[in-house]
């Protein structure tokens, strides 16, 4: 029986596994030092094989044990923004199951008019033993769904419980995903949503209506001072003016803050009783830090592993993406492949040394 312990201050919350077991149960093991080919695994293939919000947070947990244990090792998210709207990153993970895991991932603001997915990229799963290539995967549903599952893995800890409310303020890819991912965990049942383009929170409206939810327009002010639960996940511009205010948060309210603060004010986010972002490395190594250091509770493992002594409210999790969520929520995608048997196995080419 899995045993609970006193880590919030709304209740209980399950002790840290000793073991990786989000990492490793279940998985089949890695090809030794022969390639049969590897696995090409596009988004639509992975979506296809319906991972629970649930699973990908519980993988994301068991990672951040394993990385807290030395067995799971990343290097910082590393990340280009030319300054038209475009944002470009990569992220590096090895774990102990025995993959290594490279994404990369782009952000082009323009992609919608050209009638394609305004985030793109690829993962690449290689043999940590050998280098052998083991998987190619869509990275644009991993991405997605690994973000939600890293504020679900602090919301579990962070927010009341009983929250029955979520405001959105951006309404794209990721408050669908965190949407999902959040009302598998809390009995929502009102959801606002506030968007710079009408045309994009009509349709994220409507989607919420069709699953049964309730749901209006707000504007940003209405949105925070309204719900339980409030995600940010506009647009990565630092041209944007800051138009949140962290004061208008209810005083139990819970914010999952994807877009490295850029729409909040600065000093507002003093107002936050406590600040957890995702890595502490990483915000360290940053050229741009999202919250002033001095603000922070500590990160993800801390927050997992019980080293943050006082939890206030409200309280909010700021992160850039962390290694660790994508290799965890690849890792998980490419096992259940592999038992499924979904996706498609490519030789590797032969190269004849005579040519």
């Amino acid at each position: 029986m899995r045993r609970w312990r006193r880590n919030s201050a709304y209740g209980h919350v399950p002790e840290p596994r000793p073991r990786c077991a989000g990492l490793r149960k279940g998985i089949p093991p890695m090809a030794s030092h022969q390639s049969g080919g590897f696995l090409y695994l596009p988004d639509d293939a992975i979506e296809a094989l319906a991972i629970p919000p649930g699973e990908i947070a519980d993988a994301i947990e068991a990672a951040l044990i394993a990385k807290s244990e030395g067995r799971l090792h990343v290097t910082p998210k590393s990340a280009l923004l030319p300054g038209d709207g475009r944002y470009m990153m990569s992220t590096l993970a090895v774990g102990d199951e025995g993959l290594t895991v490279l994404k990369t991932v782009s952000v082009s603001p323009g992609n919608p008019g050209r009638g394609l997915p305004s985030i793109n990229g690829a993962i690449l799963a290689l043999d940590a033993e050998t280098g052998l290539l083991k998987a190619v995967m869509g990275a644009n549903w991993i991405t997605a769904h690994r973000t939600a599952a890293l504020s679900a893995v602090a919301a579990r800890r962070l927010a009341d419980p009983a929250s029955a409310s979520i405001g959105f303020v951006g309404c794209g890819v990721q408050a669908r995903s965190h949407l999902a991912a959040l009302r598998a965990q809390f009995p929502l049942r009102q959801v606002l949503a506030c968007g710079r383009s009408t045309a994009n929170r009509d349709a994220f409206c409507e989607e919420v209506r069709a699953s049964g939810l309730d749901v209006r327009a707000a504007d940003a002010e209405e949105t925070l001072r309204e719900t339980d639960i409030v995600v940010t996940s506009i647009t990565l511009d630092y041209a944007v003016e800051p138009f949140l205010d962290a004061a208008w948060m209810k005083p139990t309210a819970f914010a999952a803050i994807t877009d490295l603060c850029i729409p909040w004010r600065t000093d507002s986010l003093a107002r936050i009783g406590t600040v957890v972002i995702d890595d502490l490395e990483q915000e360290r190594a940053a050229d741009r830090p999202m919250v002033d250091a001095g603000a922070v509770a500590g990160d993800l493992i801390d927050l997992v592993t019980g080293r943050i002594d006082k939890l206030k409210q409200p309280a909010a999790f700021a992160f850039r993406g962390m290694a660790l969520g994508d290799h965890a929520a690849a890792v998980l995608a490419y096992s259940r492949a592999r038992k499924t048997g979904a996706g498609q196995v490519v030789a590797h080419a032969t190269m004849d040394s005579g040519a």
